[in-house]
């Protein structure tokens, strides 16, 4: 019975013929996805040490599995550069499909100045789709904007953009209101 792996899902198949990624549900079982900082188990002075020292990355927006093997899963956007792929050290880590490549499949940059997304493709073989389209350049993506990599589509969710900015720790303007661009001399506006 050695030489055999079981998957997250429970399937149970060879190693010496399939290697790490389950044929069934194509979920490579050698990379661990890397889960969010558990602190269970530790003491309230422990915990409130290790929240100071934690840097954060606050949320931009979210891709979201539509279709694919991790249907459902939630992926976060930071603001700068995020570099999509299977790999451990990517930003954006997506297990589970193998079409997409381990390093830079695609690069998601949130812009701060402009409060803009964009996508640009990365510098691996695969192709990266925005809304049916090849990307070759970058493209600003808009609110539900559909983009597919290898067998999985992910919708975009924007947190940030031009009702929320995280200059501001509220994101509020001081009448209440959200910032706005778009107004003709530069101010910013209510929602």
């Amino acid at each position: 019975m050695s030489g055999l792996i079981r998957c997250p899902n429970g399937h149970l198949f060879s190693s010496r013929r399939y290697g790490t990624v389950c044929p069934y549900c194509n979920i490579e079982t050698a990379t661990q996805e890397r889960k969010e900082t558990s602190m269970v188990g530790q003491s309230d002075i422990d915990v409130d040490e290790m929240l100071m020292l934690e840097k954060i990355d606050p949320v931009c927006g979210w891709l979201v599995c539509i279709d694919g093997p991790r249907q459902g899963k939630d992926y976060k956007i930071k603001s700068g550069k995020n570099f999509i792929g299977r790999a451990d050290d990517m930003d954006i880590q997506i297990l589970g499909d193998n079409k997409i490549s381990r390093r830079n499949h695609a690069i998601l940059v949130y812009d701060p100045k402009k409060h803009e997304t964009v996508l640009l493709p990365g510098d691996s073989n695969g192709l990266v789709y925005h809304n049916e389209a090849a990307v070759y350049t970058p493209m600003v993506l808009s609110v539900y904007d559909v983009i597919e990599m290898g067998d999985s589509k992910f919708l975009f969710v924007p947190f940030c953009g031009e009702h929320f900015r995280w200059e501001d720790p509220s994101g509020m303007l001081e009448d209440g209101g959200y910032e706005t661009e778009g107004e003709s001399d530069g101010s910013y506006g209510n929602i």
